[in-house]
C-alpha cells in the first residue's frame, strides 16, 4: 500500500490561505462603506440592484488587465497601486458610452497565494471602486502552480455600468465645428510598459537607483468617472475618447463619424517629464504617438459654448484646454504640426 500522502497543499495549492484572503477582501471592502463585512463576497455570485431612477436602463460591460506594468510593480515590489490601474483601464472605458460605473470584480491568478502582495493588490483596487463610486461585489483568486513562475501573477478587471437610453453617448451626437478637448494624464496610465522595458533593458537602466523612473512608473492610471459623470449630467459633451494603447489618434477614430475629420494640433498638447525622458531617450515622434497618451489621458468632444463651463468640474491638475476641432473631411483623424518635446 502507497503511504505517501497526496494532498491539495502539497501539489502548491494553499486553500487556507485563499479563503483568508477572501475573508479580507469582503471586509476591507465593507468597512469603505460602514459595514462589517460584505455577505456577497465568497459566494458563487453577487447580486445588485439597477438604479431606479435611470430610464429604459441599458447595461454596459468592460474587461481589461494593466498589462506589463505588473513587471514594474515586481521589480519595485510595489502592489499598491496596479490595483487602481485596473479599476481605470475598464471604467475609463465604461464611461465612453454615457454610462455610470455600477459595479466591478477581479480576477488574480498567481504562482502562490502570496497574503501580503494580494492585500496590497486589493486596497489599490478597492481604492479605484472609491474613485469611481462603484462597488466591488466579488472576484476569483487562482493559486497556480507550474503555470507562473515564481513571484509572478496577472490580474484582470471587469466593470458594469448603467446608461439611460436616451443618455447614451455616440458618433451622431458630434458634429462639424465641435472641439477637440483634452484632459491630462497622470502619467503613462497603463499602456506601452512592454515598450518602456525594453528601453531600460537595452539603456541598463536599473530603476530601483533612479528616484525619478522609481516615482513615475508605478503613478496609478487617473480614473475620469466623477467628472465626466458631471459633464454627462449637465449636457455638456457629445462624446469622449479614453486615450489607452493606439494613442491619440487610433482611438479618437473610434467615435468620428463616417465624412468627419479630427484635426488635431499636436503642439498644444501639454506633455509630462516621464513622456519628455522616454523621447530624450531615443524613442521616434511617430512611436511615442501611437504607443503613448502622451500627456493627454481623455478627450472631449464639445460645442464651443460649453467650453468654458468644463473647469469648473476638474481640479487644476486636470484642467482641460483645446487641442483641435471637427471638420468635414473623409480623414477621421488628422495630426497636424509636432509635439514640443522639452
Amino acid at each position: 500500500m502507497n503511504k505517501k500522502k497526496f494532498t491539495y497543499k502539497k501539489s502548491g495549492v494553499n486553500i487556507k490561505a485563499a479563503d483568508k484572503f477572501v475573508d479580507f477582501i469582503s471586509t476591507v471592502s465593507a468597512k469603505k462603506r460602514g459595514k462589517k463585512k460584505f455577505s456577497n463576497i465568497g459566494g458563487f455570485g453577487s447580486i445588485t440592484n439597477i438604479p431606479n431612477n435611470i430610464k429604459q436602463p441599458k447595461i454596459v460591460a468592460c474587461t481589461d488587465g494593466v498589462g506589463t506594468k505588473i513587471e514594474i510593480a515586481n521589480t519595485l515590489n510595489k502592489f499598491d497601486t496596479i490595483g487602481i490601474d485596473l479599476v481605470a483601464m475598464s471604467v475609463n472605458d465604461l464611461i465612453v458610452q454615457g454610462a455610470k460605473p455600477l459595479l466591478f470584480l477581479d480576477y488574480i491568478s498567481i504562482n502562490k497565494i502570496d497574503l501580503k502582495k494580494l492585500k496590497a493588490i486589493i486596497k489599490g483596487i478597492n481604492k479605484g471602486c472609491n474613485q469611481s463610486e462603484c462597488e466591488l461585489v466579488g472576484g476569483e483568486t487562482a493559486e497556480m502552480p507550474g503555470t507562473y513562475e515564481k513571484g509572478k501573477f496577472d490580474i484582470a478587471g471587469f466593470a458594469v455600468g448603467v446608461v439611460g437610453k436616451n443618455r447614451i453617448l455616440n458618433k451622431n451626437k458630434i458634429k462639424k465645428n465641435n472641439l477637440i478637448v483634452a484632459i491630462p494624464s497622470s502619467g503613462l496610465h497603463s499602456n506601452g510598459y512592454s515598450l518602456v522595458r525594453y528601453l531600460l533593458k537595452l539603456k541598463k537602466i536599473n530603476i530601483k537607483k533612479n528616484k525619478f523612473l522609481k516615482s513615475e512608473l508605478l503613478k496609478p492610471t487617473k480614473i475620469y468617472a466623477k467628472e465626466i459623470m458631471n459633464l454627462i449630467n449637465n449636457n455638456l459633451i457629445n462624446g469622449c475618447a479614453n486615450i489607452t494603447g493606439g494613442g491619440l489618434a487610433d482611438n479618437i477614430k473610434r467615435i468620428i463619424p463616417d465624412k468627419l475629420s479630427a484635426h488635431i494640433s499636436l503642439d498644444k498638447i501639454e506633455t509630462s517629464k516621464i513622456f519628455n525622458w522616454l523621447k530624450n531617450n531615443g524613442i521616434s515622434d511617430k512611436e511615442m504617438l501611437k504607443t503613448f497618451n502622451c500627456g493627454v489621458g481623455f478627450c472631449l468632444i464639445v460645442e464651443s459654448k460649453n467650453l468654458k463651463k468644463l473647469s469648473k468640474f476638474f481640479s487644476k491638475e486636470y484642467k482641460p484646454y483645446v487641442i483641435g476641432k471637427i471638420f468635414n473631411g473623409k480623414n477621421k483623424v488628422k495630426l497636424n504640426g509636432s509635439i514640443n518635446w522639452s
